[in-house]
């Protein structure tokens, strides 16, 4: 058997052949014939030459791709690399009231002291930090929308060390993309978006920011997945382990060509520091986004008009579908599907030329076509296929009629309960005024967390507000327990939640235990 040092067979068959050219070639050289003749010892010393440099053309080959430096590409994107610095005005706490007994020798003092002071409750200035980069040269700005959420005032700070003020052009909740503007008096240097869709999974990648307020920084990885769904309808995640941590939100994620593949959004942590898990909103998805915002000041997503849920082995058995491919459409409501005659029970399995997978990649490619455009919609109706023709509608416009037709619940007294560890109580205005979150947050407020645990190991604190749990909304006590009871159902261990803390998204994955 040939033996073969560790260094060698590493380097594989490549290096193996440089070697053994170069030994041949040395072997020839030593010749004394070739010593004794000039001429021929000229030839013989060129040839050496010349199998040395196929063996390093060799050995450089071997290599493939891999940067030996990211410098040249951080020198040349950074100037459009920025830190994003807003300001909100928090209203204040209100002095709670006892501390000096009724009818005291002090409360005079007091009062008086607090009439000088001015009230107790005074609005406070709250400071938030995030990272955004310049898409062109008049001052366009793309950041996380929950960067700048809610803010008065919004400061953008270039590498060179310029800062200028921004206004919000637009915003998109649904993908956690803002637009924002600034003027300057001389075209600002910029960089552009490139082709999601063509980073492949180990690729390499470089991340940019505003980590943790320390200021410009960058850092590199790969792409560790593709096509994450997180917790939105319209989600299309690039994981990287390159390391994204707070106040890089905002920031973008670049390929080797320095073109913008990604806009840091998330991380999923049990610390709240990175560990090598982020993820970063496809530019395909966020190019569109930031299309519309441009142009419109919102976003115009197209409207379908139904209510669907994926097709189950079980339902396609009973359905006699040969698969379990399209979407299952539920209910019917007024809107462009029942002018069209769409039913409940069809299925819908090819959208406007595209087949349709589930329903998350039918509301995609809805959501992606123009408002009023019509498309052919391919539906399996009782075992035959019928095409209609629908006229798209406007989503924001009926989920707003939805909302407003909607009858206002009576408010009711919020409940509380102990689960996973935590004590949660659904929002409220008074808990937003307490913890410092906006109003207008819907989720499950944690009160109080056992510090033995396991969220509390995973970094979860009071104040955190859990607005997801299973890549569904929760609002409720119940709608949390929902959510356990179906991961349970579905063999699963744990359950991931997208837990805010102080406007800022992260996911924490907690074990369910079945008597829990």
């Amino acid at each position: 058997m040939e033996a073969r040092c560790p260094a060698e067979a590493a380097l594989g068959p490549d290096h193996k052949r440089e070697t053994a050219l170069t030994s041949h070639a040395h072997a020839i050289a030593r010749r004394e014939d070739a010593r004794s003749q000039p001429a021929l010892r000229y030839f013989w010393l060129a040839s050496l030459s010349m199998v040395l440099i196929l063996a390093q053309s060799v050995f450089a080959a071997a290599q493939g791709n891999a940067p030996r430096s990211f410098a040249d590409l951080a020198d040349r994107v950074s100037p459009a690399v920025v830190n994003i610095t807003t300001e909100t005005m928090v209203e204040g706490r209100t002095v709670p009231e006892g501390i000096v007994p009724e009818g005291s020798p002090f409360e005079d003092f007091f009062r008086e002291f607090q009439d000088r002071n001015g009230p107790g409750d005074r609005p406070r200035r709250s400071s938030a930090l995030g990272s955004g980069f310049v898409i062109s040269e008049d001052g366009y700005v793309v950041t996380n929308n929950h960067v700048i959420e809610g803010a008065d005032e919004i400061l953008v700070e270039f590498f060179s060390g310029e800062e200028l003020a921004a206004e919000v052009v637009g915003t998109d909740p649904n993908t956690d993309i803002a637009l924002l503007k600034v003027e300057a008096d001389a075209p600002l240097p910029f960089v552009t978006f490139g082709d999601s869709d063509a980073a492949r999974v180990g690729d390499w990648v470089v991340a940019m920011g505003n980590p943790l307020g320390q200021g410009f920084s960058v850092s590199a990885g790969i792409v560790s997945a593709r096509n994450r769904a997180l917790s939105g309808t319209y989600d299309d995640y690039i994981q990287t382990d390159a390391a994204i941590n707070r106040g890089n939100s905002g920031g973008p994620l670049f390929n080797l060509s320095g073109d913008v593949i990604g806009v840091n959004t998330a991380i999923l942590s049990p610390t709240g520091g990175s560990i090598g898990i982020g993820f970063s909103m496809a530019s395909n998805v966020v190019t569109r986004v930031v299309d519309q915002l441009r142009e419109f000041g919102e976003t115009r997503r197209g409207w379908l008009g139904v209510r669907i849920q994926d097709v189950t082995e079980d339902v396609a058995e009973a359905m006699d579908l040969d698969s379990t491919a399209g979407a299952l459409v539920t209910d019917v409501p007024e809107g462009p599907a029942m002018e069209a005659g769409m039913l409940s029970g069809d299925v819908i399995v090819r959208f406007d030329g595209t087949d349709v997978e589930d329903t998350r990649s039918l509301v995609r490619q809805v959501g992606n076509t123009a408002v009023g455009k019509t498309v052919r919609v391919v539906v399996n109706r009782e075992g035959a296929t019928e095409t209609l023709m629908v006229t798209l509608g406007r989503r924001e416009e009926a989920e707003s009629a939805e909302t407003e037709s909607a009858p206002e619940a009576e408010p009711e007294e919020p409940s509380s309960a102990d689960v996973l560890g935590l004590t949660l109580t659904p929002t409220s205005p008074d808990l937003a005024e307490e913890y410092s979150f906006d109003e207008g947050t819907e989720g499950l407020v944690v009160t109080g967390v056992d510090d033995t645990s396991e969220a509390w190991e995973k970094g979860l604190r009071e104040g955190d507000v859990i607005t997801e749990a299973g890549q569904s909304r929760v609002a409720e006590i119940a709608d949390l327990e929902d959510r356990i009871d179906e991961a349970r159902d579905a063999g699963r261990t744990s359950l991931l939640l997208l837990v805010r803390r102080s406007g800022d998204p992260r996911f924490v994955a907690l074990s369910i235990d079945e008597e829990d």
